[in-house]
């Protein structure tokens, strides 16, 4: 016996991922429902070796289904939502809306995955932030071991976390820098994003932080610990798919990078890739459609007494969004919900 399972927002890029991975994962599933807006409507979506129909959200009834995959938005999930949670259908909520609600646990499965307890409240979970799901899948068997005090990270975030329309203005940027006359003013960025870098995503705080950096501080609390201090620098590249961070982490305890290289062999969800020499890395282009985190350039920080230096990778419409909330449906259906 499986699950009835629904996929919010099914024509988007997340939501097709969503689709993807429930279907490689094998996700145990009596019926999918593949939901999308109304002017969507009849759409077709892949699923596994099945064509769906896209239904209307708008009148979609959640009674008797076990959870629903939400990619929408927030506006969008602030009105469906509450509809699905009231009708006893788990929310695995995308968006930032919920993230920072008490009452809803925010969780990494590699990381927190006891928090899934905590659904009951408001019978909703939030998928993090892109960029703090590599991040902390990194951190926490670190943190078990010595204990860190500090983060600091750069992160080189491709436009697909802005979406199709990003994805086109980078590659329509680009053929037009070819050719005089078709050049392609900026729509989605404030800013020329082909050939270029942007130190900008999300909106500007008081702070003089963006959104998304005082996403990274406050989820990796959430997740992690409260007591870790985090400074982020946020920037878009003009990359289609992969994240990619550079991360300096101090710690309470000296952790040699031999040990720590170990530990990150050893940890789930990350695959090390650690060479001095020539490619003995992985750059974004490597993690495109690959489950894993991946680490590389793990070193000592020798300008602070515990420091350490690595670099993480993955493809963040797979950790950074789907495949996170495809593994927080697995983490449910096994600790919880019990079906099969």
């Amino acid at each position: 016996m499986g699950y009835k399972v629904v996929v919010c927002g099914a024509t988007g890029n997340v939501g097709r991922e969503m689709l993807n991975i429930l279907a490689e994962r094998q996700f145990p599933v009596d019926e999918v429902a593949a939901l999308a807006s109304r002017r969507s409507l009849g759409t077709e979506v892949s699923f596994g070796d099945k064509t769906l129909k896209t239904q209307d959200l708008d009148a979609f009834d959640f009674s008797g289904w076990d959870m629903a995959l939400f990619a929408i938005g927030s506006d969008a999930t602030k009105k469906y939502a509450p509809i699905a949670a009231k009708a006893g259908c788990v929310v695995i909520d995308n968006s930032s809306l919920y993230r920072y609600d008490p009452d809803v646990p925010l969780i990494v499965p590699e990381c927190n995955p006891d928090a899934v307890h905590g659904y009951s409240k408001k019978n909703i979970i939030a998928n993090p932030n892109c960029s703090t799901a590599q991040m902390v899948v990194a951190l926490k068997p670190l943190h078990e071991r010595a204990k860190i005090k500090r983060v600091v990270v750069s992160t080189y975030q491709s436009v697909s976390g802005s979406g199709k329309d990003a994805m086109d203005e980078l590659w329509n940027q680009t053929k037009g820098m070819f050719v005089p006359g078709q050049e392609v003013e900026p729509s989605v960025y404030p800013k020329q994003i082909a050939f270029n870098v942007i130190p900008h995503i999300d909106v500007f705080l008081d702070s003089g932080d963006t959104k998304e950096e005082w996403k990274m501080v406050t989820e990796t609390k959430k997740i992690v610990d409260p007591a870790i201090k985090v400074t982020a620098t946020c920037v878009r590249v003009p990359v289609f798919v992969g994240h990619a961070e550079s991360i300096n982490i101090e710690f309470e305890d000296f952790l040699d990078e031999d040990e720590a290289r170990e530990i990150l062999r050893q940890a789930p969800g990350i695959l090390v890739v650690d060479k001095r020499e020539d490619g003995g890395y992985v750059t974004p282009v490597e993690s495109v459609g690959d489950f894993a985190t991946f680490i590389s350039r793990i070193r000592q920080d020798v300008t602070i007494e515990n420091g350490l230096n690595l670099w993480c990778v993955s493809d963040n419409l797979r950790k950074g969004a789907a495949l996170n909330a495809v593994q927080i449906a697995e983490l449910l259906g096994r600790e919880v919900l019990k079906k099969g």
